[in-house]
């Protein structure tokens, strides 16, 4: 799935793991979140903490009939209000992919996979 856009000069494709990579760097860089996690919990209930190069892991992009749709899965910081977090991170993923891509935003589903304390 890539995202398309014609233009005076050709066409452009944006590929899902290029967004969900914008998409891992701009989640990561909001206040309350410790990074991003797994879609697949672990067996035994552990949500792992995925390392830059891997964000694509922690987020789904799908393309519908008005726009883009993507869930994301994060870890918090122990302490803080997550209903808050999650709502800014929804709004600034938004904001970015609607700019960036100039493309239209759906919905962002935010599913928190675990709470950490940060060292």
């Amino acid at each position: 799935m890539t995202v398309e856009r014609k233009t005076n000069y050709g066409n452009i494709s944006v590929s899902e793991d290029a967004i969900a990579s914008l998409v891992g760097g701009v989640i990561t860089e909001c206040y309350g979140v410790v990074g991003m996690s797994s879609k697949q919990v672990l067996r035994d209930g552990w949500a792992e903490l995925l390392k830059k190069e891997n964000y694509a892991k922690g987020v789904v992009v799908r393309k519908e009939d008005h726009g883009l749709s993507i869930d994301l899965y994060i870890i918090v910081s122990f302490g803080v209000k997550i209903s808050e977090v999650v709502q800014e991170a929804q709004k600034k993923v938004k904001y970015v992919l609607e700019k960036t891509l100039s493309q239209d935003v759906t919905a962002v589903n935010v599913f928190v996979q675990g709470v950490r304390t940060v060292e």
